[in-house]
């Protein structure tokens, strides 16, 4: 079992760098795989296969609805983004969008807010490196700023009901790390993120590529099964965690909850958290598992969205996503160290 789920792990980890078949494909693969993890670990069974079918349905009608009410209110839209966007300061402009995402995140939920990311990335006339920065430093907001309230998306949800703890529990134990991640992220996009250029062209590009109800549909139908892959790869890896990583020390869960590039957070919080831990360790696991969520594309399910509308590839996303995560988890890291 151990060796099948390490060979599973590697080629969820590597495949979409190095094969375009399935990066171009990656819902549909990482579905396969998780099919695979949990015969593996035989933990596959008809609980498990109704849970996985039901849980993504209201994030693929989420989907649906919204890439509707984009295609029919998009250009209005678009035309008050890039109204706002050219009378204020450019940099204000990045700067407030990437914190404002991650906040409201945690009322209309991540999905909401990635799809609203992909509505203002993509009526803003940005050269394609900028675009790239400004999407993954959103994302990152955006995963971190779901977890401050149980409604955000389902990692928060799950640590709440584990813990049994109010609605405020999490605000109160990471809010003020993650409001300043927050705006570390801002101030990183403002910075980084150029000047739109040649916005007459761009226009007409964004006006050409409008999408069909088909791909609407299609693209639903693959975050289904995306969530569905990952929900399978959580169980199946969940014996593997419970087995190897459940004792650990805070630091080692910390950063091997990297895991969480490639894994589905949820289940690995589900994995890991205890109403016996203390709130440092607590504190320690769930840091861990949102700052690495944003690094790759399968990390969080607004990466996905994000990536797969605006077609930024698995390396594109990793050249940024890779050492800005590490470098925030360090830094995080030595804030933990500091106030144990």
């Amino acid at each position: 079992m151990l060796t099948g789920l390490i060979i599973i792990f590697l080629l969820v980890l590597f495949l979409p760098f190095s094969s375009k078949v399935v990066e171009e494909n990656l819902e549909i693969f990482l579905f396969f795989m998780g099919v695979l993890a949990v015969f593996i670990s035989q933990v596959y069974t008809e609980a498990l296969f109704f849970k996985a079918a039901i849980a993504p349905i209201n994030i693929a009608i989420a989907v649906f609805i919204a890439g509707v009410l984009f295609k029919w209110f998009r250009r209005g839209l678009q035309n008050s983004i890039v109204y706002v966007s050219e009378r204020v300061p450019f940099w204000f402009f990045i700067f407030f969008t990437v914190i404002f995402l991650g906040l409201i995140s945690s009322v209309i939920t991540a999905i909401i807010a990635a799809l609203i990311l992909v509505l203002i990335a993509s009526s803003l006339p940005l050269h394609r490196q900028s675009l790239i920065i400004f999407v993954v430093l959103s994302c990152f907001s955006i995963g971190l700023g779901a977890s401050l309230t149980p409604i955000g998306e389902p990692l928060s949800t799950i640590a709440i009901s584990k813990l049994n703890e109010d609605f405020f529990f999490l605000i109160n134990l990471v809010g003020k790390e993650i409001l300043i991640a927050l705006l570390f992220f801002g101030l990183l996009a403002a910075i980084l993120v150029k000047p739109p250029r040649q916005t007459d062209k761009f226009s007409k590009m964004v006006q050409n590529e409008e999408e069909g109800y088909g791909e609407i549909s299609i693209r639903s139908l693959k975050i289904y099964f995306f969530v569905m892959g990952l929900t399978f790869l959580g169980a199946g890896f969940e014996p593997l965690i419970s087995q190897y990583l459940i004792n650990l020390s805070p630091s080692a869960l910390y950063w091997i909850n990297t895991l969480s590039a490639v894994l589905d957070n949820a289940t690995l919080a589900a994995a890991e958290i205890s109403p016996s831990m203390s709130n440092q360790t607590i504190q320690a696991i769930l840091l861990g598992l949102l700052i690495s969520g944003g690094m790759l594309v399968p990390g969080n399910i607004p990466n996905i969205i994000a990536a797969g509308k605006l077609n930024i590839t698995s390396k594109e996303w990793a050249k940024i996503g890779l050492p800005i995560g590490l470098v925030f988890m360090l830094a995080f890291f030595m804030v933990l160290l500091f106030i144990q």
